[in-house]
């Protein structure tokens, strides 16, 4: 695994992207993060990946008693139907490693509720069989602050390289000379990113509004 260099960064071109069990039983028992905060943050990862083209599996576990996908999550992939598990490891559905191999992407990036299991399990286990894994720790939460924390704690010893959304959505952009996906990159920060939208649209209203020059 490239730990440093330009080989450590992601592209567009050089991985997947795994969302795990972002559902109302998990969202009932999250106690590291608010709520909100993790949806948002999820939604926006979920609209880059999709923005870049990065390749996107949604899974749910026991959906009939823990609840639908997140519904935000859902429309970003209206025609996708989440792999539902029996699994609490989702890396030991069959599904799930078929669907990773077809990608051909050695480098997976993962979120999942909860940090401590959903997430951790998977991490330790795909580490093990030579992928290099990235989690997104803000679209992911735990049972508890000391939960989230130590499972983030647990998987950078076994080897995962920690990110926010915001970082996935950079490295993806990396130069602002790729026009292609500036607007969608800037819509996302306008919907998710806070007071960095708020001074995006700002700064967009002056240009907008400065006098031609002759």
């Amino acid at each position: 695994m490239s730990k440093n260099g330009l080989e450590a960064l992601l592209t567009p071109d050089n991985c997947a992207l795994i969302l795990i069990d972002h559902q109302p039983f998990q969202f009932a028992g999250l106690r590291s993060h608010d709520t909100q905060t993790i949806i948002n943050n999820v939604v926006g990862l979920a609209k880059s990946a999709k923005a870049f083209g990065v390749p996107v599996l949604l899974s749910t576990v026991l959906e009939s008693r823990g609840g639908f996908l997140l519904k935000q999550l859902q429309e970003i992939f209206p025609d996708q139907k989440p792999i539902d598990r029996t699994f609490i490891n989702t890396w030991e559905d069959a599904r799930v490693i078929e669907w990773v191999k077809n990608t051909g992407k050695k480098k997976i990036v993962m979120a999942a509720l909860w940090t401590e299991i959903c997430l951790a399990m998977p991490v330790i286990q795909a580490l093990g069989e030579g992928y290099e894994v990235y989690i997104v720790t803000d679209a992911s939460g735990g049972v508890s602050l000391e939960a989230h924390e130590m499972a983030v704690l647990r998987m950078v010893h076994a080897g995962a390289v920690p990110i926010t959304w915001t970082v996935f959505a950079s490295e993806l952009q990396r130069d602002w000379a790729r026009t292609a996906t500036v607007e969608a990159l800037g819509q996302m920060l306008v919907d998710h990113m806070g007071n960095v939208g708020t001074s995006l649209l700002w700064e967009q209203q002056l240009l907008a509004t400065e006098p031609v020059k002759s």
